[in-house]
């Protein structure tokens, strides 16, 4: 039998050499997942031996990232906001930069719930998570307002153009107790009629199509439709935008994560279809431009 480190020193070689921009973190995962221990485990017992079944399992796994495939899809969850999301091909994986959205979501939430006293029989706040994919926003929205208490006091809808998304996304609330807080319905953006929202939240597709054949090529397992933003880019964004008017209540704010590259294009977009809107960016951990901010004026 091998021991953790050979069978780590072997597999970092081989990613490296298969383009992996982060070899021994992916073998370290893969091989936690093998033999069902977290990194830390694996670095505290290098000596460790590891059973032939399990280094079968590992040896399977790691030709399926050499051939590209992401490591979510491999292990079949991602860590996001705290909590474990299931992922596969059916919706994209979730992104550390996107945190930032559903911090910022919460921190709106109890701002409004906490302000002033609300009155008696007042209704729910009303949040969307646009194109939801795995559900990560609102389900971690939701899991965090449960922790504070406060989850009767929010209606949160979340809406995908994709029923396999929706289908991946409803499996997360269950996963993490929250199916009774968020409503899931399919829809291109807004379903009829829907809104007023207080806080509408979207993490929508902005890379412009001629570069999505250039990714990397773990982006090439995710569906294009989660990744393809049109021509510029902004082409769902814009039609988002241009919903507002109709689904943002009076004093609606809207979150909308953007590329970082895309500060001045997003800017000038939002100046040109929501004349006098006030708007504003809010950066990730990386300090890059990451959240559009707009409200009503």
């Amino acid at each position: 039998m091998a021991t953790v480190e050979e069978l780590l020193r072997g597999a970092i070689e081989r990613l490296r050499a298969a383009g992996s921009e982060s070899p021994r973190l992916d073998a370290e995962l893969l091989l936690g997942h093998a033999i069902g221990a977290d990194r830390t485990t694996i670095a505290a017992y290098p000596e460790a031996l590891v059973g032939d079944g399990q280094a079968e399992r590992f040896e399977e796994d790691l030709a399926r990232r050499e051939r590209g495939e992401p490591v979510a899809y491999i292990r079949g969850f991602k860590e996001f906001f705290g909590q474990a999301f299931a992922t596969d091909a059916r919706a994209l994986i979730p992104r550390p930069e996107t945190e930032v959205t559903v911090e910022l979501a919460l921190a709106e939430v109890i701002r409004r719930l906490t302000a002033a006293p609300r009155p008696a029989g007042a209704p729910p706040l009303r949040v969307v998570d646009v194109g939801t994919g795995a559900g990560t926003i609102a389900i971690g929205l939701a899991v965090a307002l449960r922790r504070r208490h406060a989850s009767e006091e929010v209606d949160i809808l979340a809406t995908d153009i994709s029923a396999d998304a929706l289908a991946l996304a409803l499996e997360n609330a269950v996963g993490q107790s929250v199916a009774d807080r968020v409503t899931f319905a399919e829809a291109d953006l807004f379903p009829a009629g829907a809104g007023p929202f207080d806080l509408v939240l979207a993490n929508l597709p902005y890379i412009p199509s001629a570069d999505v054949p250039g990714l990397p090529v773990a982006a090439s397992f995710e569906p294009v439709v989660a990744l393809d933003g049109g021509p510029d880019g902004m082409s769902i964004i814009s039609r988002l935008l241009e919903r507002l008017p109709d689904v943002l209540a009076a004093d609606g704010l809207a979150l909308l994560e953007i590329g970082s590259d895309q500060e001045a294009t997003v800017i000038n977009l939002a100046a040109r279809l929501l004349p006098g809107w006030p708007v504003s960016l809010e950066l990730d951990l990386g300090s890059a431009p990451r959240v559009l901010r707009i409200g009503r004026p």
